[in-house]
């Protein structure tokens, strides 16, 4: 070849379908971005399918996720405290600190005298190790409902207070003949 003759340059003969390829990601993400999953995947696996080896893997990566959020149970939506309350306790249960308290807050702001919000309260408090909030939620609990006072001596949650003299107090009054 000469150096005053221009290059040939060849079309890719693909350049058309990459074109569609690229448009039905943009789609995908446009349905992904949406929470549209079940719509996201099926076009995404039509990606998948296209000449560009780049968008095929991209593509397989974002239908993974799809997936994994397709299986996952929907989010109950939490209304009322009870619902604050139960999702509360499951993450206490999980040992989800944290969120726990942050769930049975939302449900004891909703629900100021629910001796069982309280209660739980209590109990998240003794196993996170706050001794005193335990003790003083224990005791509004107890206020508001004196069968927590039975619960609370054979709940494992506050076993970290069983040597705490105000505890003795709280669950057995009759022992130093006040009544609480």
């Amino acid at each position: 070849m000469s150096a005053g003759k221009p290059r040939l340059v060849v079309p890719d003969p693909d350049a058309p379908a990459k074109q569609q390829q690229l448009k039905l990601y943009e789609e995908a993400l446009k349905q992904f971005q949406e929470q549209k999953y079940h719509r996201a995947k099926q076009v995404l696996e039509r990606v998948t399918e296209g000449p560009s080896k780049e968008l095929s893997e991209r593509a397989r990566m974002h239908l993974r996720i799809c997936e994994q959020r397709i299986s996952r149970p929907p989010a109950v939506p939490l209304k009322s405290a009870e619902d604050y309350y139960t999702q509360g306790v499951a993450l206490m249960n999980l040992g989800r600190w944290d969120e726990a308290r942050e769930y049975l807050d939302r449900a004891h702001k909703a629900a100021p005298k629910a001796d069982h919000i309280v209660y739980a309260i209590a109990a998240l408090d003794c196993l996170t190790g706050e001794a005193d909030a335990a003790m003083a939620n224990l005791k509004i609990a107890i206020q508001l409902r004196p069968e927590n006072r039975y619960h609370a001596r054979n709940d494992e949650d506050f076993s970290f207070l069983q040597e705490d003299p105000r505890f003795t107090e709280l669950l057995y009054p009759e022992r130093d003949g006040s009544a609480g």
